[in-house]
């Protein structure tokens, strides 16, 4: 939900159209934040970023609509992969900022796409992912937000496709207690994961569990796909109009062992053509089929 208007708007417009959950950027989502474009001071982040007004209004929003699991989405500019030592550096500063933030509004999880190794290999890609990872706890070894590193498409040199990249990487970290996992169902059927049949839906899921374990588990992002299955091409969209059909999310909201896990929708704002918003249908969609 966005947040123009103040970050407890975003609160308030998911209780409007009746969500149990929110995800929202806490800054922009296609900037730097200023201190991680000069190196000269990369690793110098203010100790407060919001004031103690938008807190506090954020927290009672939650508290007055009743909506729960407040998860934050990091920028799109962050690369943990990249080879450029300064871009690889940018996005350490701008993660830490995500994670200062997401601190200071009681935000438990910060979803990250791990990045694209682009001109170097996907094992040296891996390794920065780890190493920045590890960086990210050194410097904020007492923060109570956590990284959640999400499932992708795969498409150009992304890593995070296969879920047995994203448990190398989680296993690789010193401290990875603290790290968790978002999935996204576009992503997984786009990387090529079946999941409409139910025996190939237990199957995915019998994958991830044994590559990542589910109870890193913690959220899902639940968005149908414009492109085929195997496609690795990351297009959303709206429940049962895409690719993937309902079949595969009447299993996952049917799975009891993610009864507790808070589900994200990311599909494309707006009305149909009766003028019924998109977020009101995709939800009611999901709720009949459990």
């Amino acid at each position: 939900m966005s947040i123009a208007g103040g970050l407890f708007r975003a609160v308030e417009r998911a209780a409007e159209v009746g969500c149990d959950c929110v995800q929202l950027f806490t800054g922009n989502p296609r900037s730097f934040p200023k201190h991680a474009r000069d190196p000269k001071t990369r690793s110098t982040a203010p100790q407060r970023l919001f004031g103690d007004d938008q807190v506090g209004r954020f927290a009672a929003t939650l508290a007055e609509t009743g909506v729960e699991h407040p998860i934050s989405h990091s920028s799109y500019l962050i690369n943990l992969a990249s080879p450029d030592p300064q871009l690889w550096l940018k996005s350490i500063d701008t993660m830490e900022d995500e994670l200062r933030r997401a601190g200071e509004l009681d935000i438990p999880y910060v979803v990250v796409h791990p990045g694209a190794h682009t001109t170097a290999s996907s094992e040296a890609g891996m390794e920065n992912i780890v190493r920045a990872l590890d960086e990210l706890e050194k410097r904020l070894p007492d923060e109570a937000a956590h990284c959640l590193l999400e499932t992708t498409a795969g498409q150009g040199t992304c890593l995070g496709w296969q879920f047995e990249q994203l448990g190398e990487m989680l296993n690789g970290v010193r401290c990875n207690d603290r790290l968790g996992v978002c999935v996204d169902t576009c992503h997984v059927f786009a990387a090529g994961y079946e999941l409409a049949e139910r025996r190939d839906y237990l199957a995915t899921i019998r994958r991830l569990d044994k590559a990542v374990g589910l109870e890193r588990v913690k959220a899902f992002h639940l968005n149908d796909s414009k492109t085929e299955c195997g496609s690795r091409v990351d297009r959303h969209d709206h429940i049962g109009f895409g690719e993937m059909g309902v079949e595969p999310f009447r299993h996952l909201v049917n799975d009891r062992r993610f009864r507790k896990t808070p589900m994200y929708l990311e599909t494309r704002k707006g009305e149909d053509e009766s003028g019924e918003l998109w977020d009101k249908i995709n939800l009611q969609t999901l709720r009949d089929l459990a």
